[in-house]
């Protein structure tokens, strides 16, 4: 039961009434009429803005269009207790106490329903994210982009979408090389006692190698290692393999399970970059040109040569991109053309992108050749993932170095578990750089969100433990009549607003709105929890030891929301603490 379109409808049955009987002036295909929150300084339950919208082709102040709608508002709805107007033209409406009755009733047959948008026409998204190298265990900054990518995912499933979670394979380059390279001067450490040429910076250097040669000697043992470039092509696929058991390993942990893993690779191997070129070339936004040196760097070592480029300038960016090499093998962004490409062709109404911060300005190229290829614009979304900044002791952390220059998924996990991992990293904006301070997501305070919203899931189930029933077991309500007070219809109405918590989350692409909304309706339960401490109508438990059929059904509403929005962050909500 969603309260914001049920009264977007009403007023706009009200709207149409006020046409048909010459009241107001409606223009045909009128929009911009909301329903939403109202500011918490008015005692009103929801607001719409249709008198200001109204206003101009009426040509009257808003105010005076405010006052007809509300009078017609009141006649034709029973369950508004009040309307008023209030500058610049707001109308403000409360709800009477048998509204909420009602609302709690259907909130609570819904169960886990309760939120979604059943307005919504199913749309089919495939959301790429992390798809970082394949050369070693992923670091902090992969796991704010996988969490997102993930959370995202699941906000629009819970929005009935069909979602396809991808994970893009780079195994295709130098930095393969190099990583190819790595792995077998640790495999003739292993076996021969060389010395690992730690003076080389093109190697990768950490300890984790020696895990993937080890797997790779005791898997492979036909292989004799004798040169590089005799065993190359087979140790290339065999250390990509083992890096991505690796990574594969560090998202299960995050609790995330990708559906598809694409090679770079095999998309150069069955032609589809030249296909996509082509396909380019014959709409003319390809051609053979020259690119300046960039902006700050050594004009005196900047070579002006004809290559193959793609028109980005056309769509708006500062310059035209390359798409071969001097040696004519295919530049990296060739390679995302093609796997672009690959995806438009499995006709998904949207494809997303989760890109780490250091990929920020990579995004206008790509979403220009989208567009060039598949003839739409926003066809392609790219969200940013920005830094994570880890605190400790109020400084900050720098954790062991030991498999690498980096700090690792796992070892943020076994610091402070795949929960708070989870909820923190998504508690901000994914365009704002996040501190992610040790010390505070373990603390049991309300300074710690996660601890603040599963508390009070534990504390709903300690309550329903006294009537021997578990949280998640259906209630039987004889008669929703209930008297509730203002403090718990303040719960009702923070309820209320969770299906528009998830629109809004939904259609932005913003799922931090969710742990937000989360903490906002378990600061307001914990409130009325305590105020139990002083007031004996407000406690749960009754002297007796009883419960009453209208607090059941709070808590039960409560805990819907709860549990599915826990759900949707991938993060857990214990019964007891």
């Amino acid at each position: 039961m969603n309260i914001f379109d049920i009264y977007l409808d009403k007023i706009n049955f009200i709207v149409n009434k006020g046409k048909k009987n010459n009241q107001i002036i409606v223009p045909e295909n009128i929009s911009g009429i909301n329903v939403d929150i109202p500011p918490d300084k008015f005692d009103a339950d929801i607001s719409t803005n249709v008198a200001m919208v109204l206003a101009k082709p009426n040509n009257k102040n808003p105010l005076e269009i405010a006052e007809i709608i509300t009078k017609l508002l009141i006649q034709e709805d029973d369950q508004i207790d009040k309307a008023d107007t209030v500058k610049p033209g707001f109308i403000n409406i409360k709800l009477k106490k048998s509204f909420w009755n009602n609302f709690l009733k259907n909130t609570i047959n819904e169960g886990i329903k309760y939120g979604t948008n059943k307005k919504n026409v199913k749309k089919k998204y495939l959301i790429e994210f992390v798809s970082a190298n394949p050369t070693g265990p992923l670091h902090v900054g992969h796991s704010r982009g996988a969490i997102l990518g993930d959370v995202l995912s699941n906000l629009l499933k819970f929005n009935n979408h069909e979602v396809v979670k991808e994970y893009y394979v780079n195994d295709y380059g130098n930095q393969i090389v190099n990583f190819t390279k790595s792995v077998y001067h640790r495999i003739r450490e292993i076996k021969f006692n060389e010395k690992f040429p730690t003076d080389n910076e093109d190697l990768y250097p950490g300890d984790y190698l020696i895990e993937i040669a080890k797997n790779i000697i005791k898997k492979n043992k036909n292989i004799p290692f004798d040169s590089y470039e005799s065993s190359s092509e087979i140790l290339s696929k065999k250390s990509i393999e083992e890096s991505l058991v690796i990574i594969k390993s560090n998202l299960k942990n995050l609790g995330v399970q990708h559906d598809n893993f694409v090679s770079e690779t095999l998309l150069v191997e069955n032609n589809e970059v030249d296909d996509v070129v082509k396909d380019l070339k014959n709409k003319n936004f390809v051609f053979v040109g020259k690119i300046k040196a960039p902006e700050g760097e050594d004009k005196s070592n900047w070579v002006e040569r004809d290559q193959l480029l793609f028109k980005s300038t056309d769509f708006g960016d500062d310059k035209d991109r390359a798409l071969q090499k001097s040696d004519n093998t295919w530049t990296y962004f060739a390679s995302d053309v093609a796997y672009h490409n690959n995806k438009l062709k499995r006709k998904f109404d949207f494809l997303i992108n989760i890109l780490g911060a250091d990929h920020a300005g990579y995004i206008k190229r790509i979403t220009s050749v989208v567009e060039a290829i598949s003839g739409k614009k926003n066809k392609l979304v790219c969200k940013v993932s920005q830094l994570v900044k880890l605190i400790k002791d109020g400084k900050p952390f720098k954790m062991s170095k030991r498999k690498g220059d980096y700090i690792t998924v796992e070892d943020l996990i076994s610091e402070v578990g795949r929960d708070a991992t989870r909820f923190i990293m998504l508690n901000r904006s994914n365009d704002a750089e996040l501190e992610f301070d040790f010390e505070k997501v373990k603390e049991k305070s309300k300074d710690n969100p996660l601890y603040y919203v599963q508390y009070c899931y534990a504390r709903i189930s300690s309550v329903f433990r006294n009537i021997s029933k578990k949280v998640s077991d259906d209630v039987i309500i004889n008669e929703y009549n209930f008297n509730y007070s203002k403090e718990e219809i303040e719960i009702l109405k923070k309820i209320s607003q969770w299906p528009k918590c998830v629109e809004i989350s939904s259609n932005k692409l913003e799922p931090h709105r969710v742990p937000v909304y989360l903490y906002e309706l378990a600061q307001q339960f914990h409130h009325y929890w305590n105020l139990g401490k002083e007031d004996e109508t407000k406690r749960f438990i009754s002297k007796d030891k009883t419960i009453s059929e209208d607090k059941i059904a709070l808590l039960k509403g409560v805990s819907i929301v709860i549990k599915s929005g826990m759900d949707i962050l991938g993060v857990s909500t214990p019964e007891r603490m």
